[in-house]
């Protein structure tokens, strides 16, 4: 057997990128702009990371294996700029961004009329058109700031105007501005994309940016599955001299060829080992402290006709919040982070081929839904779905043809950087929301090594921005040649 630290036979490059991820790819692309030549390295047998797309229940249903709807994507202030349109991206826009049903029949929706929304909301709706609309009107500055690393803003007194409203708990937020449960149960769902309890600080900004996207963007899906978007960037990146090699797995700095700039799309535990004893004891020792959030459990659905929603708004929605009210959504996410599971937890669902026919058979759909569970859980969550979805479809177990079942430990066998079937790249507590993975952010001790993953600010979300600013901060140290003991 070989050495797993021998050299790889590779071609000599500028910039050395592992993972091929969104920001990975981002990496390399911002690397390549700026003249340098750029190789990235896959140990999977096709690119992509998280944005990947299989036919995981039978043939000819097109399913999105991880992330699956992109509003951080558009709203990206550098992914949005690349022309991956001319790469073939093609962005598909449902009707309603997220419908959220409840047991009356009725379903508050988010669309891209703030009006609209308020008024799914009831009497409520005054409340949450106040709450969205000044920043929705500003939010494209928003997002140059709110998806950027620790720094002054540029505008600061948008960002400080938000900021007050975010850094607080979704609980706090929902009840000091909503009177009903209704209300407070749809914020809840936007906010437990957090991923954290909502009684946690900064729970709530998680939620607002989530709403303020679909107001500005919209939530959309990619035509022929999320595979194209990393496509795109590929072929984007290709364009520029960048080179693209999969079943590459790189276990240790000593397999690579010398380079100017190594750049890891990894969390902190594989950057442990891929670093070895190169790394000071107490750099490794502020790594091991690293925590690692929620595991996702996640079906996807060969289906012999649309869900059945008995709200008529869920059936025009790209992705659906499943629960019935904002007590039991808290509870759901609290159990989850106290390492239990719930009866009824909170469901995250997208039906794509509502809006994508490339996606299904003629006349057949697919779709796909999760919820959060402890980190690493091993219970079968498999019922509790779909009895969520039952709960709000009437008749939607006898739409199923075939299903396709990843737990936390499924997802990481898939792709070694969801930890425990952690799919944020590492908790986003606040002590972890800015400062990820330490407050050396995307540096390491070794001068030419850097971490451009989603542990790195600005977190969680395919928009590209960690690999954009790891790539900033290596451009910003001199390169001055080949240094093979650079690193």
């Amino acid at each position: 057997m070989s050495d797993p630290r021998s050299k790889l036979d590779l071609p000599r490059s500028d910039a050395i990128v592992v993972g091929s991820g969104p920001n990975g790819l981002s990496a390399a692309i911002r690397m390549a702009q700026a003249g340098l030549s750029v190789l990235v390295l896959e140990a999977a047998e096709t690119p992509g990371g998280g944005v990947r797309s299989k036919e995981l229940t039978l043939p000819g249903y097109l399913h999105d294996v991880c992330s699956s709807v992109y509003p951080l994507t558009v709203c990206s202030p550098f992914l949005r700029i690349l022309p991956l349109k001319n790469h073939g991206l093609e962005w598909v826009f449902p009707t309603v961004a997220l419908a959220h049903p409840f047991e009356d029949g009725s379903a508050a929706k988010l669309t891209t009329s703030i009006d609209e929304t308020a008024r799914s909301l009831g009497q409520d709706g005054e409340s949450y058109r106040r709450l969205m609309q000044d920043f929705v009107a500003r939010a494209e500055l928003l997002f140059g700031d709110l998806l950027a690393p620790p720094r002054f803003p540029r505008h600061p007194l948008s960002f400080a105007r938000f900021g007050l409203k975010a850094i607080r708990s979704a609980r706090a937020l929902a009840s000091s501005y909503f009177k009903t449960d209704h209300a407070r149960a749809f914020f809840a769902g936007a906010s437990a994309h957090s991923m954290l309890p909502l009684e946690n600080l900064s729970t709530g900004g998680v939620g607002l940016m989530l709403c303020i996207s679909a107001h500005a963007v919209g939530w959309p899906l990619v035509r022929g599955g999320a595979q194209q978007l990393t496509n795109a960037l590929v072929t984007y990146l290709q364009s520029l001299g960048g080179q693209v090699i999969c079943n590459c797995p790189v276990d240790s700095l000593d397999q690579l060829p010398p380079a100017c700039t190594v750049l890891l799309d990894v969390t902190p535990r594989q950057l442990l080992k891929i670093a070895g004893n190169r790394l000071p004891d107490s750099y490794r020792r502020k790594l091991g402290r690293y925590r690692y959030g929620l595991g996702a459990f996640k079906l996807d659905w060969a289906l012999r006709e649309p869900i059945p929603w008995t709200a008529s708004e869920c059936r025009q929605a790209g992705t659906l919040h499943l629960g019935a009210s904002f007590a039991e959504i808290c509870e759901s996410e609290r159990r989850s982070w106290q390492g239990k599971t719930s009866e009824r937890p909170f469901v995250l669902l997208s039906q794509p081929s509502i809006f994508d026919s490339s996606r299904a058979p003629t006349g057949r759909h697919t779709a796909w839904a999760y919820c959060h569970v402890p980190h690493g859980c091993t219970e079968d969550m498999t019922e509790h779905i779909e009895a969520q979805v039952e709960r709000f479809a009437p008749g939607f177990r006898d739409c199923i043809l075939a299903r396709s079942v990843l737990s936390p430990l499924d997802f990481e066998r898939h792709n070694p950087n969801l930890i425990g079937g952690d799919i944020a790249g590492g908790a986003q507590t606040l002590s972890q929301l800015f400062l990820r993975p330490t407050a050396g952010l995307y540096r390491t001790p070794l001068p030419r090594l850097l971490l451009c993953s989603a542990s790195t600010p600005p977190g969680a979300g395919v928009h590209g921005m960690c690999g954009y600013f790891a790539a900033e901060a290596a451009l910003a140290a001199p390169l001055k040649g080949y240094r093979p003991n650079a690193i």
